[in-house]
């Protein structure tokens, strides 16, 4: 039954209307998917960046260096700010990749979901082996202050890969800030799985790879949050986690990564089919260089 339970719930994660959605287009390369609002607002006000061709909406940036394709789209994004089109301004930059995995421009997060941009993520899960060799997993509560969803359930660690990162430097970063692991600790860690995040938001489409990480903790290694961001971590069973998944507590992307690592586990044992089924659409190759699927 539990596994039909998360069964459920992961097909709500991954799955949603696509044709609410259009794609977004760079040279004829795919790189983002717009919805019908953000559709109408870019044809009316920024008809010199952007042109609708055979249901694709095209980006007229393609005889641009990196760094003036870069100018011009923060421009854009500064001016739908100011217009109150989105909220949430970090200033942060993500970067934006074709099909091939190669940067085409950097931009500011906060306008990488209106356009459906793929961003990429670190996500660390948190195991320890009890002196009876039950496996138990370390799960963060974000803070009740945070912006993004307070007070809900997350791995270990996650956060997103600014410009100018490495997948490492990401992960050193974000796991000392919210975990406080130091370098000797993380950096000689092998990532265990790839997973594409892609749902629905008021802003526009979210679709984020994440780069996932495990990191077996003994008994009284014990995390602690460095940035305010996190309110606690707690060490829960397996079966805690699994129904925490299903009663819809924990934070989206934090629930693929947390089902993925139990599957690798093998906690559910031989019953595991539907979920393969449904991680099958989402799972990239550990190691391969992505934008989107």
């Amino acid at each position: 039954m539990q596994v039909q339970g998360v069964a459920g719930l992961l097909e709500k994660i991954i799955r949603y209307d696509q044709t609410a959605f259009i794609p977004l287009a760079l040279g004829g390369a795919p790189i983002g998917f717009i919805n019908q609002v953000w559709c109408e607002r870019l044809l009316a006000h920024h008809g010199e960046l952007f042109a609708l061709q055979d249901g694709v909406m095209q980006l007229l940036a393609t005889d641009m260096t990196y760094s003036a394709r870069s100018t011009l789209l923060q421009a854009a994004a500064e001016a739908w700010r100011d217009a109150g089109w989105f909220s949430g301004w970090r200033n942060e930059k993500f970067i934006a990749y074709l099909p091939d995995g190669t940067p085409c421009f950097e931009l500011e997060r906060a306008a990488f979901r209106p356009l459906g941009l793929t961003s990429r993520a670190v996500h660390l899960n948190g195991l320890t082996r009890m002196p009876d060799g039950e496996v138990r997993m370390w799960i963060g509560r974000r803070s009740p202050f945070k912006d993004v969803a307070p007070n809900r359930l997350d791995n270990l660690m996650g956060g997103g890969v600014a410009a100018g990162e490495s997948i490492m430097d990401a992960l050193l970063r974000e796991g000392w800030e919210e975990a406080g692991m130091p370098a000797e600790q993380l950096s000689p860690l092998q990532q265990q799985a790839l997973l594409l995040a892609t749902r629905p938001v008021a802003r526009g489409l979210h679709r984020e790879w994440l780069f996932v990480y495990d990191i077996w903790l003994a008994q009284g290694d014990i995390p602690q949050n460095q940035d305010g961001e996190v309110a606690e971590h707690v060490l829960m069973t397996l079966a805690e986690v699994a129904q925490h998944i299903i009663n819809g507590q924990f934070m989206s992307d934090a629930a693929l990564v947390a089902i993925d690592c139990l599957v690798r586990l093998g906690y559910w044992g031989g019953q595991v089919a539907p979920l393969l089924a449904l991680l099958s659409e989402v799972r990239g190759t550990v190691g391969q260089n992505v934008q989107g699927k």
